[in-house]
């Protein structure tokens, strides 16, 4: 897996990105353009101390718990979210610095006038 918590993602409207740049940040997009997903996402983020349990994500939705395990193991893979398996149940957590790239990519700062 590789480690998307970078320093890959230079905002969109500063210098154009590099090839590699793009290659980096778009798995962690494409990850996000799930609506499940940015709602797992979403969900773990919110919930109390950060983390969750895949028992307590699976009764949120209308799907099955294979379908949801899916949905986290791509986020896992795309560097979103870090997973700490606890006797049979697994917890879920946001890696912070992996959302503050996206967000990065997104930062209007250049855009204002100086």
């Amino acid at each position: 897996m590789s480690d998307p918590g970078l320093a890959c993602c230079t905002p969109l409207t500063g210098t154009p990105m590099s090839a590699e740049q793009a290659e980096q940040a778009a798995p962690l997009l494409k990850a996000l353009a799930d609506p499940v997903r940015l709602r797992l996402v979403s969900l773990i983020a919110a919930s109390e101390g950060g983390e969750a349990c895949v028992c307590d994500l699976n009764e949120a939705f209308d799907l099955t718990q294979a379908t949801i395990s899916h949905h986290l193991k791509v986020l896992h893979s795309a560097g979103l979210l870090d997973r700490d398996k606890r006797g049979v149940w697994v917890y879920y957590a946001v890696r912070p610095q992996a959302l503050a790239a996206v967000a990065n990519l997104f930062d209007t700062a250049a855009l204002a006038p100086a």
